[in-house]
C-alpha cells in the first residue's frame, strides 16, 4: 500500500477534482500530480544582494527535484536588507520580518499541502525565519542559501561591508578624504552574495551546516561560484532522500544539535545575532536553551577563527581553509562535538566531517593552538543586566577586556550618533543607548553605524557601547547588546544616568552599574511608563506581543 502524503489533501479522490483543476491551470500535468509536492521557498528579490542571484539558485533547485521524481514549486518569502535599513526607521522592521518570514512560510506550506520544502534564503532574518516555520510545520525540509559575496579588493586589501561603514567615522573625524571614501563604496561589495565577513547572514547559514540542516558547503561556497548551482541541484535531489525518509526538522534540530551548533558558532565567532536567532529556532523546535546553557558552552569551546570584522580573513578564506566540516573535524579531535547525530545528508555527523581536511591553519586554528581557550561569545550579568547581556568577544580588543567607563547616555540610536559624529564622546565613555530593545525599538534595531563611527574614529579600544537594542555582525569593539530587561520593561538600564560609572569584566561574565541598590530604588520609584513609539501598522501589533531578547524575541 502507498504511504499517504500530505499532498494528497489536495491530489487524491473525486471530491479533489476543483483541486486539481486549479493545478491544471498552472500548467501542471496529471503525472507531476502523481509525484511529491515539493514547495521551492525562494527569498529572491532585486533589493537585497545576498538574494539578487536566488531566481538562479531556485532554478537549480528545481531542476534538482525533478531530476529525483519531484514536482518542484516556487513559491515567494520576502526579506529586509540589514545594510540599507541601517541607522534610519527601516531598521524597525529588520528583526519583526523574521517572525513575518515563519508565519508565511507556514502558511504557504500548510495551505497548499506541501509534501517537503527547500528553504532558499541568504540574509540576516530570512535564514532563522525559514528554520522556525521548519521547526513549526516539521514537514521535511532543507537549507540551500545563495552562499558569501566576494570580498571586495582595493590596492591589495581585502574589504567588507564593516570597512566601509567604519570608513564613515573615519571620514567624519578627517582620517581619510571623500575620494577614498567614493574608493571604498565602489569596491567594498563586488558583487552577489551575503555580505563577507562573518556577520550574522553568513554565521547563521554555516550554522545550517553545524545543526545538520543543510549540505556540507551551504555556509562558505561563494554566491558566483558554479560550486554554488551544484550545491542546488544536489539539494533539490537529497530533498527527496529526506522526504523518502520521512526526515522532519525536529528530528534533526534536537536539544543536541543545538549544542553542536553553539560548539561551532564559539569556535567561528558569529554575530551575536545568532544568540537570539538559535534561541528563537529552538524554541520553535521545542527544545529552548537558556542563556546560562550558552555561556557555558562558550567557557568550553576553543575560538579557532578570527574572520572580518574580528581578523582580515573573510568567509571565501574559510571555505578555502576547508571550510564548516574542517572546523567541526577540529572541534570533533577534541570531543566537544555529538558525532552520532543525523543530518539531511541522511548520514551523520561524523560521516559528513570523516574525510574533512584542515587546509589552513592560519585561518582555521588546530584544536590544540586556537586564538582564545573559549568561544568567540560571552554572556554577561550584572544589576543592568540582570537577565544577560551578549558580547562578541573574540571582536573585543584585548584593553577593553576589563575597563570601568563613564556613562554618557541615550535614549536612541540617531542621538548616540549625533553625539559620535559631533566628537562629544571621549577616551574612558560607555555608550548607553537605551529604549531599542524588541519592544522599545520597537524591533531591536542594530546599531552598526555607532559602532563603526567609534572604530573609525579610532576609538573602539577605548570606548565601550551598552545597548538593549543589538549589533550587526560586522560590528567589533566593546559592544554589549541584548540587555534584559529592555528599558521599555524597566529593566535597570533605563536607570542609568550620565556620569554613573559602569564595569565591564568579559572573562568573569559580568557588567555592573557601580551605583547602589538604595539609589536605584529611588531612580525607579521616579522612571515614567514606557511610551510606546509606534502608534499603528505591524509594529504596533509586533511591539504589543514580542518577548525579551533573552528568550529570542519571540512573539507571545
Amino acid at each position: 500500500m502507498a504511504t499517504k502524503r500530505i499532498s494528497d489533501m489536495v491530489l487524491k479522490g473525486t471530491e479533489r477534482a476543483p483541486h486539481r483543476s486549479l493545478l491544471y491551470a498552472l500548467g501542471m500535468t496529471a503525472e507531476e500530480m502523481k509525484r511529491p509536492l515539493i514547495g521551492v521557498v525562494s527569498a529572491f528579490n532585486e533589493i537585497i544582494p545576498g538574494h539578487i542571484h536566488l531566481d538562479k539558485i531556485a532554478e537549480a533547485v528545481k531542476a534538482g527535484v525533478r531530476m529525483a521524481g519531484g514536482t518542484p514549486i516556487l513559491v515567494p518569502a520576502i526579506g529586509v536588507c540589514d545594510g540599507i535599513a541601517m541607522a534610519h526607521p527601516g531598521m524597525c522592521y529588520s528583526l519583526p520580518s523574521r517572525e513575518l518570514i515563519a508565519d508565511s512560510v507556514e502558511t504557504l506550506a500548510r495551505a497548499h499541502c506541501f509534501d517537503a520544502l527547500v528553504l532558499i534564503p541568504n540574509c540576516d532574518k530570512i535564514i532563522p525565519g525559514m528554520l522556525m516555520a521548519a521547526a513549526r510545520t516539521n514537514i521535511p525540509s532543507l537549507v540551500v542559501s545563495g552562499g558569501p559575496m566576494l570580498a571586495g579588493d582595493l590596492d591589495g586589501r581585502h574589504l567588507s561591508l564593516s570597512s566601509l561603514f567604519e570608513a564613515v567615522g573615519a571620514c567624519k573625524a578627517g582620517k581619510i578624504g571623500p575620494k577614498e571614501l567614493t574608493a571604498y563604496e565602489e569596491t567594498a561589495c563586488p558583487g552577489c552574495g551575503s555580505c563577507s565577513g562573518m556577520f550574522t547572514a553568513n554565521s547563521m547559514n554555516c550554522l545550517c551546516e553545524a545543526i545538520g540542516m543543510a549540505l556540507p558547503g551551504n555556509g562558505t561556497i561563494p554566491a558566483v561560484a558554479a560550486a554554488r548551482t551544484r550545491l542546488a541541484k544536489e539539494g533539490g535531489m537529497q530533498i527527496m532522500k529526506v522526504l523518502a525518509k520521512n526526515l522532519r526538522p525536529r528530528d534533526v534540530m534536537t536539544s543536541a544539535a543545538f549544542t553542536n551548533a553553539l560548539r561551532v558558532d564559539m569556535a567561528l565567532g558569529c554575530s551575536t545575532n545568532s544568540v537570539l536567532h538559535l534561541s528563537a529556532i529552538a524554541h520553535e523546535a521545542g527544545v529552548p536553551m537558556s542563556l546560562d546553557r550558552i555561556n557555558a558552552i562558550s567557557a568550553t569551546t576553543p575560538n579557532l577563527c578570527r574572520l572580518s570584522p574580528a581578523g582580515s580573513d573573510h568567509i571565501q578564506d574559510l571555505h578555502l581553509a576547508g571550510g564548516i566540516p574542517a572546523v567541526m573535524k577540529e572541534l570533533a579531535a577534541a570531543k566537544l562535538l555529538d558525532t552520532k547525530l543525523i543530518t539531511v545528508t541522511g548520514r551523520t555527523v561524523g560521516q559528513n566531517i570523516a574525510g574533512a581536511v584542515n587546509r589552513n591553519p592560519n585561518v582555521v586554528r588546530p584544536i590544540r593552538n586556537p586564538y582564545s581557550p573559549t568561544g568567540g561569545i560571552a554572556i554577561l550579568k550584572g544589576n543592568i543586566a540582570p537577565r544577560g547581556s551578549v558580547v562578541k568577544r573574540s571582536a573585543v580588543a584585548p584593553e577593553m577586556l576589563v575597563k570601568t567607563c563613564v556613562a554618557r547616555v541615550f535614549d536612541s540610536e540617531e542621538l548616540a550618533i549625533a553625539a559620535i559624529y559631533a566628537g562629544k564622546i571621549k577616551k574612558g565613555d560607555v555608550v548607553v543607548i537605551r529604549y531599542e530593545g524588541p519592544k522599545g525599538g520597537p524591533g531591536m534595531r542594530e546599531m552598526l553605524s555607532p559602532t563603526s563611527a567609534l572604530a573609525g574614529m579610532g576609538l573602539d579600544k577605548d570606548v565601550a557601547l551598552i545597548t538593549d537594542g543589538r549589533f550587526s555582525g560586522a560590528t567589533r569593539g566593546s559592544a554589549i547588546g541584548h540587555v534584559a530587561p529592555e528599558a521599555a520593561d524597566g529593566g535597570p538600564i533605563a536607570l542609568v544616568k550620565n556620569g554613573d560609572r559602569i564595569a565591564i569584566d568579559i572573562p568573569a561574565g559580568k557588567v555592573d552599574l557601580l551605583v547602589s541598590a538604595t539609589e536605584l530604588k529611588k531612580r525607579a520609584a521616579k522612571l515614567k511608563p514606557f511610551r510606546p513609539r509606534v502608534q499603528t501598522g505591524w509594529l504596533s501589533r509586533y511591539q504589543r506581543l514580542v518577548g525579551p531578547a533573552d528568550i529570542g524575541a519571540v512573539l507571545q
